[in-house]
């Protein structure tokens, strides 16, 4: 049984694993905090060198930019979705139910959140994992 902080840091790999595979890029940095059956993913530092320069498009008159880019990244992750919720059900233990997903174009920050259907079983923090029994 894992501790909630290996739940969370297992989250932040599969979700950059995700990310690289779905998206062409993974995130500068990702941070993961379950919360009962609730998992809270922040990531920075997202956006593809071709979705900065619509941005910038954006600034420069092309005010549609923005919307255009936050429809596309909802549609990838509806894409990937069940791909992402076996990922996140293989390391909680827990079926997920909803998948909650933003992204700003302003600072490049991205968030998802997963409800899943009961808080998973997490060991106390600090106390190692039972070691397995040799058959």
């Amino acid at each position: 049984m894992r501790s909630q902080g290996e739940i969370e840091a297992a989250i932040c790999d599969i979700i950059t694993r995700f990310q690289q595979e779905y998206m062409g890029r993974g995130p500068r940095r990702v941070h993961t905090h379950l919360f009962e059956n609730k998992l809270f993913v922040h990531l920075d530092g997202v956006l593809t060198a071709a979705e900065q320069r619509l941005i910038e498009s954006h600034h420069n008159g092309n005010s549609r930019a923005a919307e255009l880019l936050k429809q596309l990244r909802g549609h990838l992750v509806l894409a990937g979705r069940q791909t992402l919720e076996a990922m996140v059900r293989e390391v909680t233990g827990a079926e997920p139910i909803n998948v909650h997903h933003d992204i700003s174009t302003a600072t490049g920050e991205e968030v998802i959140v997963v409800t899943l259907a009961s808080p998973p079983a997490c060991r106390e923090a600090g106390r190692p994992a039972r070691p397995r029994q040799r058959r």
